[in-house]
Order: C-alpha cells, then sequence, then structure tokens
C-alpha cells in the first residue's frame, strides 16, 4: 500500500521533473556520441596518403626498375605505404619490358615481402633484388603504362593506374607513350604519378601526355614514412574515454529522482 504526501507546489516539482528528463536525455547523447567516437577513431588508419585515389579503386601499380633510377629508397618508401592502405592492387614492372608481377585485386599487404628490396641495409647499399641482373635495363614505360592501362580497362569501372617512376622515358619511345596516353583519356582512365626526382622538362611532357587531371606528386622520402609507422599516443582515444566516463557518471548521479502522483 503507497503513501502519498500531500504537496501544495507539486507544480514546481514537476517543472523541474521535465527539466531533469531534458538533462539526463542530453547526457545520455553525449555518453553515446563519446562512445562513437572512441570506435571511430579506434578504427582510424594512419597509413601514409602516397596520393589521392579514386573511392574504392583497384589500383595497378606500374613500377619502373631501369637502370636511370639512382635511389631505390623513394620506391621502398612508396610501397610500404601502399602496402599498409588496406585497397586491392595489381603490380606491373617495367624496364625494356613489361610483365605483371601481381595481379589485380591482390591485398595491397603482399607488397610488403617486396620493400627490402628498396630499403637500404647501409648506407648507400641495397640488397640484392631479383630483377638486377636480368630485368633492368633501358626505360620503355609505355610497354608498362599500356599493359597497366588494358588490365584497369577490364576491371571497370573501378580502377586506376599508378605509375611510379623518373619519367626519364627513351626517347625513342615517346611517340609510343604519347598514343597510350591518347587511348587512357579516351578511356578515361584514371592516372596518378608518383615521381622520383623527375626533372621539370618529364613532368610538363607527362602532364600534356596524361592531362592535367593526372597529378603528379613526389614520393615520400624515407624519413616521412618513419615518422608515419611511429604509433603516436592516443590523446584523442583517452579524451574520448574520459568524457563518455564523464557523462555516464554524471547520468549515474541525476538518476535518482523524486517520485510523485496525483492524488485521488
Amino acid at each position: 500500500m503507497s503513501v502519498g504526501i500531500p504537496l501544495a507546489d507539486a507544480r514546481t516539482f514537476r517543472t523541474r521533473a521535465v527539466a531533469t528528463r531534458v538533462v539526463l536525455a542530453a547526457l545520455a547523447a553525449g555518453a553515446v556520441a563519446a562512445a562513437a567516437g572512441v570506435l571511430l577513431a579506434s578504427r582510424f588508419s594512419h597509413s601514409l596518403t602516397v596520393v589521392l585515389l579514386p573511392s574504392n579503386a583497384n589500383v595497378v601499380i606500374v613500377l619502373d626498375l631501369s637502370a636511370s633510377i639512382d635511389s631505390f629508397s623513394p620506391i621502398g618508401a612508396t610501397l610500404g605505404a601502399l602496402s599498409r592502405s588496406g585497397d586491392r592492387v595489381g603490380l606491373v614492372l617495367f624496364s625494356d619490358d613489361a610483365y605483371e608481377a601481381l595481379p589485380s585485386g591482390t591485398p595491397a599487404a603482399d607488397l610488403a615481402p617486396l620493400v627490402r628490396y628498396f630499403t637500404q641495409s647501409a648506407p648507400g647499399l641495397y640488397p640484392l633484388n631479383p630483377w638486377g641482373s636480368t630485368f633492368t635495363g633501358g626505360t620503355n614505360i609505355s610497354a608498362g603504362m599500356e599493359m597497366a592501362i588494358d588490365i584497369a580497362v577490364a576491371q571497370r569501372p573501378r580502377a586506376a593506374v599508378m605509375l611510379i617512376s623518373d619519367l626519364d622515358d627513351d626517347p625513342n619511345n615517346l611517340p609510343a607513350l604519347t598514343a597510350v596516353g591518347a587511348v587512357a583519356q579516351h578511356d578515361r582512365v584514371p592516372i596518378r604519378i608518383v615521381g622520383l626526382s623527375p626533372s621539370p622538362t618529364n613532368v610538363a611532357y607527362f602532364r600534356s601526355v596524361f592531362g592535367r587531371s593526372a597529378p603528379i606528386v613526389e614520393a615520400p622520402t624515407t624519413a616521412q614514412a618513419a615518422r608515419q609507422e611511429q604509433t603516436p599516443f592516443p590523446w584523442t582515444l583517452v579524451a574520448l574515454a574520459v568524457a563518455a566516463a564523464t557523462a555516464l557518471g554524471l547520468r549515474e548521479g541525476w538518476a535518482p529522482r523524486l517520485g510523485w502522483r496525483r492524488s485521488q
């Protein structure tokens, strides 16, 4: 049997009760938002962005292994960053000729074993790689790009081609490269170019061949890649966790409330 106590100012309590419910609802919403922020922040990727790619694109990487490449470190940094991207990739290697090293749709993580061949084991020294003695030679960029564009066209609409090169092509191959560029623009294949210290003249030529919509960026340095690999202290997660805990604590503190009902 319930016992009621008459109150002359019941309306005042009713107004405060409404205000309390609004505060509780706001605190609960804040707790949910903070918890969601913690989840999203924990899923955030800290991988280094080499160049912006079309959304959900299957990227065909075209890697220059010609003798004109005088430093492998930017290649190692680029492949390392791509291997942590979580994307799907294909890999075409070229020098005088070209071949498909990884089929399109391969997890980008499969690039990781190749990074060691382009990482210095000592100042100025790199491990022996499988291409140095039999594959590395002259430069025929059109051979690599033609193969990659054919692969990308077969994978449309979500396929793009990323060229990693110093852009120093053999002059005898420039007409073929111009023709490949025309095919890429006609078929609307997105082209991205990561330059290995290219000359301004070569950059201007590649822009004319593949169009202004094909961005040309400099390959990341080893130092940039190393900074990206360092795991920073998760201050954002800590702040969001504290905010969530505070909101939940305040809600619990406000939760006890006086109940009443109108007399019969």
